[in-house]
């Protein structure tokens, strides 16, 4: 058997878009069978929510899509970078947090933005965070999320990574 490819989500706080993601993503690779060849994490730019459970309005709306979100919330660490062969972030903010904690340009190469991987989102160049927002904030993200692990899904089909 061939080693797991992984894949590591990160947001500011990891309470809310992240651990969505993740959820989103492991569903995915579920329904596709993949789950013997794909591993997913996730973290936050933002330590002070380290060991708390998502957001209770983030795990309302995935709850209704039929997601239960379990991930203790942890902050990205420098061994991430050897660990994960791909870092996907939701905006620009943690793109750049993330890309300074890189430990080497090869490492930095494995960050991408999510909204590279959305195809039903033209309008968005990062996945808002939904915090501050009612309850289509969260809506929205988890379209976004679910477009965007879909697509992501895609490109690593079409890659040979999997």
């Amino acid at each position: 058997m061939t080693e797991k490819l992984k894949i590591l989500f990160v947001c500011l706080g990891n309470i809310c878009r992240s651990p969505a993601a993740e959820g989103v993503m492991r569903r995915f690779v579920e329904k596709s069978g993949l789950d013997d060849r794909i591993e997913i994490d996730s973290a936050g730019t933002y330590g002070g929510h380290r060991g708390e459970l998502p957001d209770p309005r983030m795990r309302n709306a995935a709850a209704h899509r039929g997601l239960t979100l379990t991930h203790l919330s942890r902050k990205i660490r420098e061994e991430d970078f050897e660990e994960f062969d791909r870092i996907v972030v939701m905006d620009d903010m943690n793109y750049e947090n993330v890309h300074r904690l890189a430990p080497s340009r090869e490492a930095a190469g494995r960050i991408f933005r999510m909204a590279e991987f959305c195809r039903h989102h033209p309008d968005y160049t990062y996945v808002p965070d939904p915090y501050y927002e009612g309850h289509e904030g969260f809506e929205l993200v988890l379209d976004m999320l679910e477009d965007g692990c879909e697509g992501l899904l895609e490109a690593l089909k079409n890659e040979g990574r999997i």
